[in-house]
């Protein structure tokens, strides 16, 4: 079998979870963290759009990780984000950990807010 090294251009990768944290490039945020192209730090969770919104222009899609089970997010901010030309894509925290992973390994011009398991 042929082993392929990932790197991450980008970002930086989430590299584990757990109940109430996110360890992204070998860092640990406890609570909810938002991570992309700027990098790493903590999100207010729904209420919080500036960080949200400030994505405009850098990324295509934003992934919401809803916590340990799959959640609407408020209609309004999927409106807010769609009409800034952010893309949204809702699952639970850990299916968006992985999917921003292997986007992310593609290089793809992604972002990822997470709730916290």
């Amino acid at each position: 079998m042929r082993m392929n090294e990932i790197s991450y251009d980008n970002a930086a990768p989430v590299d584990g979870y757990g109940p109430g944290f996110f360890r992204i490039g070998g860092q640990v945020y406890d609570g909810s963290v938002l991570t992309g192209p700027a990098g790493s730090a903590k999100w207010g969770g729904y209420d919080d759009r500036d960080g949200l919104l400030k994505l405009a222009g850098q990324v295509d899609v934003l992934f919401i990780g809803t916590g340990a089970e799959l959640a609407h997010i408020p209609s309004d901010l999927r409106a807010a984000l769609e009409d800034s030309g952010i893309g949204v894509e809702i699952m639970n925290s850990p299916s968006a950990c992985r999917t921003y992973n292997i986007l992310l390994s593609e290089g793809r011009r992604i972002a990822l807010a997470l709730l916290p398991v």
